[in-house]
């Protein structure tokens, strides 16, 4: 099959296109024909050698952690999911990624995506809607009524973090520059602040959650928009729990669990219309294309989802 893999850590001409034997599954996986995958910073990150020590995979590695696709065979123990079903995951991958034509999946990991949902869709869904699911739902435990900034609201996780936040029943304020106004706004954001013009520690107060997608900088000045009892919770830097306990909050830092019951919640708010992925960008599965996707994410501007197609459909 064809793949796109990495043979040592370093720049995105490190990304190398080969054909590499397709993955047998154990009893309880299936296998998936990818038809779309998707690119996120954590794959640059590894790429460049920044996650080895968290992430100590052996070369060659395939990299992505998205999956969108049909499954083609089933394992033994299987009994949930038939060779023919369209569906969606994030992978538990340890060194085979999803920048490949098919990707062995663990049943628990899979959700059937609904049949109004595209494959650049489904792609862009899983890893970031679930860390969004999870920082806020599981572990910020955010309620309806309660005031919630989500930062970075145009990018991946900012942008379902936006939906899911408004589905729930909350007032949103969301970090954006000026150009993505309108789409943060469209995606349910009540308040936008244009990081170019206003700083948002200024305008902003007794918020009873922040979900942090930038660290640093911004992490910092977090503490002092939310109201003592308030949570915050991090995807990009690591709290600091003494300053938080003077601020009279709970912090927390955040790694995805793959999971395939909250990926079905997802689908469910698909159908339902609260939750869509932004697709901003589309590349094919070649050396070239992946390259270009990978130095887009490197910006940290991108609009949206970075997906790949694998397949055409």
């Amino acid at each position: 099959m064809k793949a796109i893999v990495i043979d040592q850590y370093g720049g995105k001409e490190q990304l190398k296109e080969r054909d590499v034997e397709t993955p047998s599954i154990a009893e309880n996986q299936v296998l998936v024909e990818v038809h779309a995958t998707s690119v996120n910073p954590i794959d640059w990150k590894l790429r460049e050698g920044y996650l080895k020590d968290m992430l100590p995979w052996e070369f060659p590695i395939i990299l992505g952690w998205d999956v969108a696709g049909v499954v083609r065979e089933i394992g033994s123990q299987v009994t949930h999911f038939h060779v023919g079903d369209r569906v969606f995951a994030r992978p538990a991958t340890t060194r085979q990624g999803t920048y490949a034509e098919f990707v062995p999946v663990d049943e628990n990991l899979l959700a059937r995506m609904p049949e109004i949902m595209s494959f650049e869709q489904g792609a862009a869904i899983p890893l970031t809607g679930l860390t969004a699911w999870q920082c806020l739902v599981e572990i910020g435990h955010i309620k309806k009524g309660e005031k919630v900034l989500i930062h970075a609201g145009a990018g991946g996780v900012g942008s379902m973090a936006i939906q899911i936040a408004n589905s729930i029943g909350c007032f949103v304020a969301t970090t954006a520059s000026d150009k993505n106004d309108e789409l943060v706004t469209s995606l349910g954001a009540n308040r936008v602040i244009d990081y170019h013009e206003e700083d948002f520690s200024e305008v902003l107060e007794d918020f009873d959650f922040v979900l942090d997608t930038m660290g640093g900088e911004t992490l910092e000045k977090s503490y002092g928009v939310l109201k003592r009892g308030g949570r915050l919770v991090s995807i990009a830097g690591q709290p600091d729990e003494t300053k938080a306990e003077q601020f009279g909050i709970s912090v927390n830092s955040f790694w995805l669990e793959p999971d395939g019951a909250q990926l079905r919640k997802l689908a469910d708010l698909f159908i339902t219309g609260e939750v869509r992925p932004e697709v901003g960008h589309v590349f094919h599965l070649t050396e070239q294309d992946v390259r270009q996707a990978h130095e887009l994410s490197e910006t940290h501007h991108a609009r949206g989802k970075i997906v790949i197609k694998v397949k055409e459909t």
